[in-house]
């Protein structure tokens, strides 16, 4: 038996976000976004389309959400904004599960008992006193947190990194308006791509992996792989954006149901502690966990090698690799201040992990 379930829902393609005010309804909402989303005039786009109905404005958002200044929003906007019912996430990855800390009151309105919650305290969600929907506008092609349940949310200074889970951090509606996108320059368009990559591929090679999973993630791993260079050589144009968009929307909802998982595990330290770009240190270990994961699953393997349209696994790694490769991104974990002895030592590091037990080859270590 299998089960897929993604309750958010989704309204894409350009022009797709003058479907918010419906949305939204009769509601107010506050606004979280990035910083350049005023000076691209996003936010004074949502204020003409909301009118009233924006009841603020919060745009001091900084990549890796990180409890230190997400403690001060958290408690300055259920102070001002008590009444409000509903919080818009107008951004990537890092803005939607900033957004996603900010749902969720407990009793008495302080970050240290949502802190119980990112921390894992079983007992904790009986203490919530209300919360907020959301609705979440990703304007990069690749988070999946439009359409995931989960928050990542990082602690600096204790060197960790947390999760916030709980059944109303889904979303209860996306927006994938690729023209929203035009703008993103190429950095932030190559490793949001790649993390997309990375979601499509974890999805498959995944203990959870099931048969809507697999083809949404076979789609979008196909396309990212046939879109994300000519998209970076000609950033300025729309269908290509929409492609991507489709692609990494696709890849989400795949993820949503398997989580990620050894890539993704790896990532969260060189993310942490070298300050690689989450979509780069996701992405230049995938040739490596795919010959790993290589012969468990006769299945796994046929789909695989349909992405990378290859004869082997071999051929597949390879492929993926060049691929890697020819959009900058170096294979070697070197290149990201990790030395090769130290990378066995990694791995069983990593499978040791929540997400790296989803890893169809956990026991690989």
């Amino acid at each position: 038996m299998w089960t897929y379930y993604n309750p958010v829902d989704v309204h894409a393609g350009c022009g797709s976000l003058d479907a918010l005010p419906g949305l939204l309804g009769a509601r107010r909402a506050i606004l979280i976004a990035f910083p350049e989303a005023v000076g691209l005039g996003l936010v004074d786009r949502i204020r003409g389309l909301l009118g009233e109905r924006l009841a603020a404005v919060e745009t001091e958002v900084l990549p890796n959400p990180d409890v230190a200044w997400l403690a001060p929003m958290y408690e300055r906007l259920w102070r001002e904004h008590a009444e409000v019912d509903c919080v818009i996430a107008l951004g990537g990855g890092s803005v939607i599960d900033c957004a996603k800390v900010m749902l969720t009151r407990p009793a008495a309105g302080r970050f240290d008992e949502l802190l119980a919650l990112l921390e894992g305290a079983d007992s904790a969600p009986a203490a919530v006193r209300r919360h907020r929907q959301l609705l979440a506008i990703p304007t990069t092609a690749g988070t999946g947190s439009e359409v995931t349940p989960w928050a990542t949310v990082w602690d600096q200074a204790r060197a960790r990194k947390l999760s916030l889970q709980l059944p109303w951090t889904w979303p209860e509606a996306a927006i994938v308006d690729a023209d929203l996108m035009l703008s993103l320059p190429h950095a932030a368009t190559l490793a949001s791509g790649l993390d997309a990559l990375s979601h499509a591929l974890e999805s498959l090679w995944n203990v959870h992996r099931n048969p809507v999973s697999a083809s949404l993630a076979v789609s979008a791993a196909r396309s990212i792989v046939a879109t994300l260079p000519e998209l970076l050589a000609r950033p300025d144009r729309p269908e290509l954006r929409e492609r991507l968009a489709t692609a990494a929307l696709q890849a989400g909802l795949a993820f949503s149901n398997t989580r990620t998982a050894l890539a993704h595990s790896l990532s969260y330290d060189i993310t942490l502690r070298h300050g690689v770009p989450h979509g780069i240190a996701c992405s230049f270990s995938l040739p490596r966990i795919m010959q790993l994961a290589a012969g468990r699953d006769p299945a796994l393997d046929a789909l695989l090698l349909s992405v990378f349209d290859a004869h082997d696994i071999d051929q597949a790694v390879a492929s993926l690799s060049a691929f890697l490769e020819g959009l900058g991104v170096s294979v070697d974990p070197l290149s990201y201040g990790i030395p090769e002895a130290d990378w066995s030592e990694r791995i069983l590091q990593a499978l040791a992990g929540a997400r790296g037990r989803n890893f169809i080859a956990a026991d690989a270590g």
